[in-house]
């Protein structure tokens, strides 16, 4: 089996930080994309940012030049790293992973339990 689990939510203040990580383990053979979505209380799932294996980033409009993926490898964790932050921020943050497994073999895309992140004053 694959988990992901996320962790580093909270509630902050507008215009505050968060880093968000996301670690991997089970029976890996290879991660390739990851990525972070987020859903906000009667909305969809949306897509934050992702990463490639090769290290490509994208990010939606909505947090260009405040939010910034990244991902350690050796580690097998992905990073959300969140500044400014803005009330439509506040969501659960799900991160996701496509992954060779060993166990079941093959390749799936993994999900994690999510967690909070509230912008408020």
């Amino acid at each position: 089996q694959v988990q992901l689990v996320e962790s580093g939510g909270g509630l902050v203040q507008p215009g505050g930080s968060l880093r968000l990580p996301c670690a991997v383990s089970g029976n890996i053979f290879k991660i390739y994309t990851m990525a972070w979505y987020r859903q906000a209380p009667g909305k969809q799932r949306d897509l934050v940012a992702l990463i490639s294996s090769g290290g490509s980033t994208n990010y939606a409009d909505s947090v260009k030049g405040r939010f910034t993926i990244s991902r350690d490898n050796a580690k097998n964790t992905v990073y959300l790293q969140m500044n400014s932050l803005k009330s439509e921020d506040t969501a659960v943050y799900y991160c996701t992973a496509r992954i060779i497994s060993t166990s079941p073999p093959g390749t799936y895309d993994y999900w994690g339990q999510g967690t909070q992140v509230t912008v408020s004053s």
